[in-house]
């Protein structure tokens, strides 16, 4: 039997729910991306307690299903950093006023179910209500299939840097906040 996007919760994240969130992300470094752990990039999934649940205006959610953690997103107060981003990027988007999404992350047995939407929808929504952001950034790497046609359902690109020679495909993308809606 196949599980329905509504045999899933998704939900803001406690401290139990951390070694499976911390799993999610892990895995996905090593089994999806084939990158492994890299400890300038990656140290918030050490320690997501200190990263997210106990900063003020940080965020993590996680995607439920029977009881296990299958997904996670995550919302970090700070612009893109630079180094290794570009510096225009950096002063476009302050940490005072940006929130930046992170960790959008479904094991591949829980893909096609709408889970990354309904993760991204419960961040960006968190951030829509939230008054002293003014920004939603997010980068992602070009050479996850499918990741770049994703996000342009949400937002837009802001900074193409996928010939850069660091390695990495990287593409700038903001996501507008409708304070209508709240």
């Amino acid at each position: 039997m196949t599980a329905t996007t509504t045999d899933y919760r998704v939900r803001p994240a406690g401290l139990d729910d951390l070694p499976g969130a911390r799993s999610v992300m892990l895995d996905t470094f090593y089994r999806v991306f084939g990158i492994g752990y890299l400890p300038d990039y990656h140290r918030d999934v050490i320690d997501p307690d200190t990263a997210y649940l106990r900063h003020p205006r940080n965020r993590l959610w996680i995607a439920e299903h029977e009881g296990t953690i299958v997904g996670t997103t995550a919302i970090r107060a700070q612009g893109p950093a630079h180094p290794p981003h570009p510096a225009e990027l950096a002063r476009r988007y302050p940490d005072a006023t940006t929130a930046q999404l992170f960790r959008v992350y479904v094991r591949p047995e829980h893909h096609r179910r709408g889970l990354a939407t309904r993760l991204v929808r419960a961040a960006v929504d968190h951030v829509t209500a939230t008054p002293e952001f003014d920004r939603l950034y997010l980068h992602t790497d070009d050479r996850t299939p499918g990741a770049l046609d994703f996000w342009l359902t949400f937002g837009h690109i802001v900074s193409d840097a996928r010939g850069a020679h660091d390695g990495f495909q990287t593409v700038h993308l903001e996501i507008p906040l409708d304070r209508t809606r709240h």
